[in-house]
């Protein structure tokens, strides 16, 4: 795959898969199942739930949650859709808040690992 473009779509939208489509089996399977695993325990802990922050809270603050969160790409819009009708005792969980912040760091190295396949792909990086 020599386009940057798709190798850094498909890195985002599925965590793994940009090394995946270069070959990378090994590298792209513990990324995928890292960041896939830290997703699923954030949702099981009720991540999904956890407000962050608003936008009257800090514009910065906000920009900065809601970057980390859109990082899970396909998770993103998984975690969105179930947040549609949350369940009413979430908040009392006490995995509540670590489940946000857990959600967040999984979006985060997503992007860690997008920026790998990218420097994989023009080849900085081998």
């Amino acid at each position: 795959m020599n386009n940057p473009i798709l190798v850094a779509i498909a890195a985002w939208l599925f965590p793994g898969a940009g090394h995946l489509m270069q070959g990378r089996m090994k590298r792209g399977l513990i990324i995928s199942g890292a960041i896939w695993l830290m997703f699923i325990i954030a949702m099981a802990s009720g991540g999904a739930y956890y407000p962050g922050f608003e936008y009257k809270d800090g514009q910065l603050l906000y920009m900065l949650n809601v970057f980390a969160k859109l990082g899970n790409g396909l998770g993103a819009f998984i975690s969105s859709i179930v947040t549609l009708e949350p369940s009413p005792n979430v908040a009392a969980r006490a995995t509540f808040e670590y489940g946000g912040r857990m959600l967040e760091t999984a979006g985060l190295l997503n992007y860690l690992a997008i920026m790998d396949a990218l420097d994989i792909n023009i080849g900085r990086k081998k």
